[in-house]
C-alpha cells in the first residue's frame, strides 16, 4: 500500500542521514560510508549511543504492545527510520492482526525498503512525509485510507522531535498532530537528552549531526514534557526509556546500566 515511487538520485549520499546512522547504531547494513563515518565519530565521542539506541528500540516495542493491549487498532508511526525487525506492525499484529499501521519518514531510502519490510500486509502503508509539515501528513491519501479519525489512534513520535529545532517549534507540531486524534488515543514519544551526561560528551557527539541532513537538538526533561500537552501522561511518567514499564522478567536496570542508556526520555500519554 505504498505509492512512493522516486528516482534513485533523490537518495542523498553526500551527507549523513540520521535514520541511516541510527540503523548503523543498531547493527544494520542499510547505510552508506558517509553515514558510517559520521556514526563512528559519534560512537568515539559518546560510546553510550549504541546501547541507548537499543534501549530506545525496546521502549518502542513495549509501548506498541501496551497500546495494542489497550485496544488500539490503528497506529501512525512518524519518523519510522530504516526498518529493523520486529517493526511496529509486526509487534502490534502479533497481538492483533487487524491493527493498521501508517508509516511516515522523510528519507527516500526508507521508502526503498518499505515494500519489502513495512507494507507486506494489507493493513500497512508507507509514504514520504516530514513531521515539520503535520497538515500534509494528516491529509495524505495513505493516512485517509488506513486511519479512521473517528476511532482511537496511537501516534508514535519515537526519536524524531529532537531533529526539529526550537525555531521549528516541536511543541506546536506535536500539538497539531495530537489535536487531530479523538478521545481514547495515545501518544508514544521518546526524545534525546543530555540530562544524564554532565561531562558534555553527548553534546559534543550531537555536533557531528551539524553536517548531516538534520541536526540533533537535545532537550532537558522540562522542555520535553510540553510535547504531551493534551494527553494525560501515564505511569511511570516521562522517564529514561529502560525504566518505562520493563517487560516481566527483564532485569531492573541498575545505575550503571542507566548511565549507559540514558540518552532518551520516553513516555506514553492518553487523550481522555
Amino acid at each position: 500500500m505504498s505509492d512512493e515511487g522516486f528516482p534513485v538520485e533523490q537518495i542523498d549520499t553526500s551527507r549523513p542521514h540520521p535514520a541511516r546512522m541510527y540503523d548503523y547504531y543498531l547493527g544494520g547494513w542499510d547505510n552508506y560510508e558517509v553515514d558510517r563515518e559520521a556514526a563512528d565519530r559519534v560512537i568515539e565521542l559518546f560510546p553510550s549511543i549504541r546501547p541507548s539506541a537499543r534501549a530506545n528500540r525496546g521502549f518502542l516495542q513495549r509501548a506498541t504492545r501496551f497500546v495494542t493491549e489497550q485496544g488500539i487498532r490503528q497506529i501512525i508511526d512518524i519518523g519510522t527510520g530504516i526498518p529493523t525487525s520486529p517493526n511496529t506492525h509486526e509487534t502490534a499484529q502479533a497481538l492483533s492482526p487487524e491493527v493498521r499501521v501508517a508509516y511516515v519518514d522523510n528519507d527516500p531510502i526508507v521508502a526503498a525498503h518499505a515494500g519489502a519490510r513495512l507494507t507486506g500486509t494489507g493493513n500497512t502503508g508507507f509514504f514520504l512525509g516530514d513531521v515539520r509539515e503535520p497538515e500534509t501528513i494528516l491529509d495524505h491519501p495513505t493516512i485517509r485510507e488506513l486511519i479512521d479519525f473517528e476511532q482511537p489512534v496511537a501516534l508514535l513520535l519515537v526519536a524524531v522531535l529532537h531533529f526539529v529545532t526550537d525555531k521549528e517549534d516541536p511543541a506546536r507540531l506535536a500539538r497539531i498532530l495530537g489535536d487531530a486524534l479523538p478521545a481514547g488515543s495515545y501518544l508514544v514519544l521518546s526524545h534525546g537528552t543530555a540530562d544524564f551526561f554532565p561531562d558534555g560528551s553527548q553534546t559534543k557527539a550531537a555536533k557531528v549531526y551539524e553536517g548531516a541532513t538534520a541536526t540533533v537538538n537535545l532537550r532537558p526533561h522540562a522542555e520535553i514534557l510540553p510535547f504531551f500537552d493534551g494527553f494525560d501522561l501515564l505511569d511511570p511518567g516521562l522517564v529514561q526509556v529502560p525504566l518505562w514499564r520493563p517487560a516481566p522478567g527483564d532485569p531492573v536496570p541498575d545505575a550503571d546500566e542507566l548511565r549507559r542508556t540514558g540518552t532518551f526520555y520516553g513516555g506514553v500519554g492518553y487523550k481522555a
